[in-house]
């Protein structure tokens, strides 16, 4: 087995496989960071075919924790929109270049930072029901940026809270909603010869840390506030975005 041993690769993707595994334990919008680091060091597409076998098998973990917790309605209207974005992405993926995106992953970590901060005091009060139209179009941008550079959860969460779910509700449909798409992403990234021997041989070195975050992520979620700890996350993601935005300016400007 074959393995990536680039030790700044390990010094970026260890801490960016513990925020993927808190996600995937209930920590919503954590895993955003994981691929950012990793696209600092190889190019964001083989990063993300490195993330995507960790990701399925947490996603696993995390419907089985979850399973009696989720809204099959969100999950019908959004994945059926993920649906196209992740068609479009497989007809673009080869077309884009490493450049664009960086640019991509940080216009939209940012635009999920700003939201964060900025967003949540526009939700409404009381919960409303998840609307067709808006579900398909936020699933859709969701599957393409999935895809593209696993940067699904920023348009999932403008859609997501603002339906004020309850907590284990909101938890648990996250859940299932990406553990499909993150399925469905596999037929585009085999056709697109994105899984090599030495990446599938790094995601298996590094599943068990993830598997470890992962549950103490199940159980961080049940007993512990998350603002303050998602409030650093943010700082993180935005830093991390920044500097993905300035390497692809700069790729792109000199190319």
């Amino acid at each position: 087995m074959t393995v990536i041993t680039d030790p700044l690769f390990y010094a970026l993707a260890i801490p960016a496989v513990i925020a993927l595994g808190l996600s995937k334990g209930g920590f919503a919008g954590m895993g955003q960071m994981a691929t950012p680091m990793l696209a600092l060091v190889m190019p964001p597409l083989e990063a993300a075919a490195i993330m995507l076998p960790i990701m399925i098998i947490q996603d696993a973990n995390a419907i089985w924790v979850y399973r009696k917790d989720w809204s099959g309605r969100i999950v019908a209207i959004f994945v059926s929109g993920s649906l196209v974005g992740i068609g479009i992405a497989w007809l673009l993926a080869t077309h884009i270049s490493d450049a664009a995106v960086r640019i991509l992953i940080g216009g939209f970590t940012i635009a999920f930072v700003a939201y964060s901060v900025v967003g949540f005091f526009r939700v409404p009060r009381e919960p409303s029901q998840p609307g067709i139209p808006s579900g398909l179009f936020w699933g859709a941008l969701s599957g393409f940026t999935s895809t593209i550079c696993q940067a699904g959860s920023p348009p999932y969460q403008m859609y997501a809270l603002r339906l004020r779910l309850p907590k284990m509700t909101f938890v648990g449909t996250t859940a299932m909603v990406f553990a499909l798409i993150n399925w469905i992403k596999v037929v585009p990234y085999v056709a697109l010869g994105n899984f090599t021997t030495k990446g599938l041989g790094t995601s298996l070195v590094l599943l068990p840390l993830a598997l470890a975050a992962n549950w103490f992520g199940f159980w961080l979620v049940k007993v512990t506030p998350q603002e303050r700890f998602y409030k650093i996350m943010l700082v993180v993601m935005l830093l991390l975005s920044i500097e993905l935005t300035r390497e692809g300016a700069i790729d792109l400007w000199f190319r």
